[in-house]
């Protein structure tokens, strides 16, 4: 039997495969509100037979957007908007949805993609003030971020406890907390982004301080049996910044706290990281990882084939893997690969006359 169509049980959750939809952002908000093209994108990756499916992040406050076209989950409306997405796609849908929480920090504030992605100034109509561990920029040129003082750092942890329990309340079947890529939590994390001299900065003990403050958090909010997991950048790719190593120590006080899954990526933190691109670029991150702790890990990063996949979790480099630019290019990602590895996955019953048949015993 192939082990990548093998059940995973991520906490209280139990998924029927090991292969997972991370989020991907579709800047299709309004005013953080999902809109129809959420509902039609949502309800698409839902029929494509993967065990799991995390919806894009979703920021905890306004200010914490990537752009003004951001999915947040901050108050009633957001809530509502996320109700009614939801309703759609579980109309015709029972695959498991998580929801990504998250503050993009110094990263906020920008044009969507398709319009250059560029950040914008505070004084523009679609620009805010944005917020860092640190006054320090992404890039130069960027608008300055203004230093979080310890009061806005504490109402930052009150707004990832609230997204929670409305996560919970919508009926999310698990949470994950996004600390990667080089928005606000993982700008805590790295030494190039945090130049505090508190108690949030410093030492690995004060940089992760954060991190494991908003876990814990969540964590007495939403009860011991929900599933919360984490999504980290295993290195900035950059000299001196975060890396592997102290990425296993996290990952470590983590486990320790209970923490069911961990979703291993890298980057995103410094303009200059050098990335080794290639197939499984990323996955050595999480097989150190799993194998010096007990958290369910995740693999993520250019695996695009069934057999590759089915390697990765076989091997036992990673207990899953996720897809994103994969699965937006083919949709039935799923479909094929459990066709291709002799295994099988659930369909809706208006899509099942497109199963292959032998076409041998249909015509020969």
């Amino acid at each position: 039997m192939s082990t990548l169509f093998t059940p995973l049980t991520l906490g209280s959750l139990e998924l029927d495969n090991r292969i997972i939809i991370a989020p991907m952002c579709q800047y299709s908000a309004q005013n953080g509100k999902t809109s129809p093209w959420h509902a039609m994108h949502l309800g698409n990756l839902a029929q494509s037979g993967a065990g799991l499916l995390i919806i894009e992040a979703t920021a905890v406050e306004p200010e914490g957007r990537i752009t003004y076209g951001d999915v947040g989950l901050w108050d009633d409306e957001t809530e509502a908007a996320l109700a009614e997405t939801l309703s759609a796609v579980r109309s015709h849908s029972d695959m498991p949805i998580a929801i990504q929480l998250a503050h993009a920090g110094r990263k906020a504030s920008c044009e969507k993609p398709w319009d250059g992605g560029a950040a914008i100034d505070p004084s523009h109509p679609n620009g805010w003030q944005i917020v860092a561990p640190s006054a320090v920029p992404f890039k130069d040129g960027d608008p300055i971020p203004e230093a979080l003082s310890k009061s806005r750092i504490a109402e930052i942890v009150s707004a990832f406890v609230e997204s929670a329990e409305r996560s919970v309340r919508l009926g999310f079947e698990a949470i994950e907390i996004h600390a990667a890529h080089g928005y606000l939590l993982h700008e805590f994390l790295s030494p190039h982004a945090n130049k505090r001299e508190d108690e949030y900065g410093g030492s690995f003990e004060n940089r992760t301080r954060l991190v494991l403050e908003i876990y814990d958090a969540i964590r007495a909010a939403v009860g011991n049996s929900y599933p919360v997991g984490i999504r980290i950048s295993a290195t900035d790719w950059v000299k001196d910044g975060w890396d592997i190593d102290q990425s296993v120590e996290l990952a470590k006080l983590l486990d320790a706290r209970g923490c069911d899954f961990i979703d291993v990526s890298s980057g995103g933190l410094h303009i200059d990281q050098k990335i080794a691109l290639g197939p499984n670029y990323q996955v050595p991150f999480a097989a150190r990882i799993k194998s010096e702790t007990n958290l369910t890990t995740i693999a993520v990063g250019l695996i695009t084939e069934a057999e590759q996949a089915e390697a990765i979790t076989f091997t036992g480099q990673a207990d899953a893997i996720a897809l994103a630019r994969g699965i937006l290019y083919d949709p039935r990602w799923p479909w094929h690969a459990a066709a291709t590895l002799g295994a099988e996955v659930k369909a809706a019953p208006q899509y099942l006359r497109c199963q292959p048949r032998n076409l041998k015993k249909l015509f020969g």
